[in-house]
């Protein structure tokens, strides 16, 4: 269970010698909107667990870089998370030669957002940054990064789709649900999101004062959006680079990743407001009946599959059918009722009927489309189920807002 996060400084023993840090306790400090050494320029935390592969190389890779852009201006702060091949006390290993090098083991909390915000609780830089253990964020880019914020920027992040930027040699999976996210993110939160060709970015660079006595509350993996949403960022830069293979150990993305993605957005959007109350109280009334079109899609094609040994995606279709008949006779009578009233009559109903089914093929093809191609690549049923209806939905909402009931 998630616990609010103040930036609050707790009493961990730091490893710049040879020990083992403690877990945080109840004697907590506000983290100051100024550094406690004001001659340290970056505070660059790297959130790790089992990267004891990577880790010698990635210190060596990035000491040996900011040597030479900030010379004894800067501290590198290694968050482990009590890795079971002891990526810590490889890391620890290192500290003799690495003076700037600074160890926390965690034993009890576990997380990559709360990895880097303990980080950050203990850093004493102006600037305070994030990047992946696992060298697949090059750590090059960390020079263009530095200049972005010593030119004036508030936050300065490394994008995947901004100028030279790409993904490498990622799958057409991988690239259909980076891209996926980055438009739910931007429906969900868009005074956010917006501001960001990569908001889905974990290497990034924010100045200290721009969310320092700032409450921050992550789920899961994406720190960027927490800071954005709750910081005080006026100026952000971008800079482009290409998201490298993993050369050493495994990749630890999982579909609750996924999960926890969805519920940090929606919490976001929440507790940030900035959305007038009769927009949010429609969207929220469409996710209401969208979810009961997620009932009828799923249990109608399992019923289908089950006791009329109809094939996938026969069933599938049928189903779609169904769930569109259902979500506009909702859709209808009260997520658009405003708008509705004033084209009474059934001719008029069997119209915005026509025009919502058509809109709902074309979304009936998006979802049954994006099944396919996932049932393919071998994912679960449920799970491709539910991305490819999550899909259909943001396409018939917007549509339908737009071009069917047309509210102000």
């Amino acid at each position: 269970m998630s616990r609010k996060l103040n930036l609050e400084v707790p009493s961990l023993q730091l490893l710049r010698s040879p020990q083992v840090g403690a877990e945080p306790n109840s004697s907590d400090r506000p983290l100051a909107s100024h550094a406690a050494d004001p001659s340290i320029f970056l505070s660059l935390v790297v959130p790790t667990y089992n990267e004891a592969a990577n880790v010698g190389n990635l210190v060596r890779t990035i000491c040996t870089l900011l040597d030479r852009y900030l010379p004894d201006r800067y501290e590198l702060i290694i968050v482990d998370d009590n890795s079971p091949d002891r990526t810590w006390e490889k890391a620890q290993t290192l500290q003799p030669d690495y003076p700037q090098l600074v160890v926390i083991r965690r034993q009890q909390e576990r997380g990559l957002a709360t990895a880097v915000i303990r980080g950050w609780q203990q850093a004493q830089g102006n600037v305070l940054g994030v990047i992946d253990g696992d060298l697949q964020h090059p750590p090059e880019v960390l020079q263009k990064l530095i200049t972005a914020i010593a030119a004036g920027a508030d936050l300065a992040a490394a994008s995947r789709y901004a100028g030279d930027g790409g993904v490498g040699s990622w799958n057409g999976v991988r690239q259909f649900l980076s891209r996926g996210a980055v438009r739910l993110a931007l429906w969900i939160l868009p005074e956010i999101t917006s501001r960001l060709s990569d908001p889905m970015s974990g290497y990034f660079l924010v100045r200290r004062e721009a969310i320092a006595n700032q409450p921050l509350d992550p789920i899961g993996y994406k720190i960027l959006l927490e800071v954005m949403g709750r910081g005080r960022i006026d100026r952000v830069a971008e800079v482009g680079y290409t998201f490298a293979e993993r050369q050493e150990g495994e990749s630890k993305v999982s579909w609750q990743h996924y999960q926890e993605f969805i519920r940090h957005l929606l919490r976001l959007r929440f507790a940030t407001g900035n959305v007038p109350v009769g927009r949010m109280g429609r969207f929220l009334r469409f996710c209401l009946v969208g979810f009961s079109g997620v009932f009828v899609n799923i249990f109608g094609s399992f019923l289908l599959i089950r006791y009329a040994g109809l094939g996938k995606i026969t069933s599938k279709t049928i189903a779609v059918a169904v769930a569109i008949v259902n979500n506009f006779i909702w859709n209808d009578v009260w997520t658009f009722s405003d708008a509705s009233k004033f084209y009474t009559g059934w001719r008029s109903r069997l119209v915005r009927f026509l025009r919502f089914s058509f809109a709902c093929g074309l979304g009936a093809l998006i979802d049954i489309g994006i099944f396919a191609l996932l049932d393919h690549f071998g994912m679960p049923w449920l799970a491709a189920n539910l991305i490819a209806i999550a899909g259909s939905t943001a396409w018939n909402y917007l549509i339908n807002l737009k071009f069917n009931w047309k509210t102000k």
